[in-house]
């Protein structure tokens, strides 16, 4: 029997409670019909027109973003920038849209940060901020995590090994300060609030993006601050919907976007 759009609403509700969304934020089910029969999803970072394209190319109903592609109220339909272009072309095409954005990011097990902690290494993960505890099976809720790795290593060489993991061409980072690198906080996207909990809970490198220049003289000598970029630290977000989605429904297929939407490019 084909599953609805309300299933897989439903199931990564479960993964992570939209509740669990940051105020401002407007994750959910953004456009089209919940009880419509889902015919394939398109896993993304970003529900761009491209994104969309590809969906009706493959057959597939339902794109399942990480950032909304609306985040305030639209009063107009006309085509004028990339978010209406791509809000007229799924509801012309009857293509549903979900995001799954700081919910994703808030939950531990299963979630943003987790991913890119398995990703680098990370051992014994905790949030950096607990914000909420919910039942066991699923662990904190939080900002960001904090772990350690399994053995110490220098600054330069975990920077080369970070550069890999994360498959970055470029990071920024602030002055080296010749110690030994053990522990690691990490906050995929924008994660500058979380430096001084990243400081106080010991972490030696603290692995996000979003910074501004000022803002890296707030590291003072106590923590190395490296930025890899907003769309290469969440990048793997991609992958992490297809496989939750992949394993718990098997009437549909669900595919990894192939259109890299990262908006910033590099010389």
């Amino acid at each position: 029997m084909a599953n609805t759009i309300q299933e897989i609403y439903d199931f990564l509700h479960v993964i992570a409670p939209f509740q669990y969304q940051e105020g401002y934020d407007n994750a959910g089910l953004i456009v089209g019909d919940p009880q419509s029969r889902c015919t394939g999803v398109i896993t993304c970072l970003d529900s761009t027109e491209e994104v969309i394209d590809e969906a009706i190319e493959k057959g597939a109903n339902l794109v399942v973003a990480h950032h909304p592609i609306v985040f305030r109220g639209l009063k107009r339909f006309n085509g004028a920038n990339y978010v209406e272009k791509a809000i007229i072309k799924a509801i012309k095409n009857d293509v549903a849209i979900l995001a799954i954005h700081t919910n994703l990011d808030n939950v531990i097990t299963n979630g943003v940060n987790e991913r890119i902690a398995n990703r680098i290494g990370l051992e014994a993960i905790t949030p950096i901020v607990i914000k909420n505890e919910i039942d066991q099976s699923k662990g904190a809720v939080g900002s960001g995590v904090i772990g350690e790795l399994p053995t110490s290593i220098n600054e330069t060489d975990f920077l080369h090994a970070l550069k890999e993991k994360m498959n970055v061409s470029v990071l920024k980072h602030t002055q080296l300060l010749e110690q030994k690198v053990s522990k690691v906080a990490v906050c995929g996207g924008v994660g500058g609030f979380l430096l001084k909990d990243a400081i106080r809970a010991g972490a030696q490198v603290f692995v996000t993006s979003d910074y501004k220049y000022h803002e890296f003289f707030d590291a003072n000598g106590k923590i190395v601050i490296v930025d890899i970029g907003h769309y290469e630290s969440e990048q793997f977000t991609i992958n992490l919907l297809q496989e939750l989605i992949s394993r718990k429904f098997s009437t549909f297929a669900a595919h990894c976007t192939e259109i890299n939407t990262n908006p910033v490019n590099y010389l």
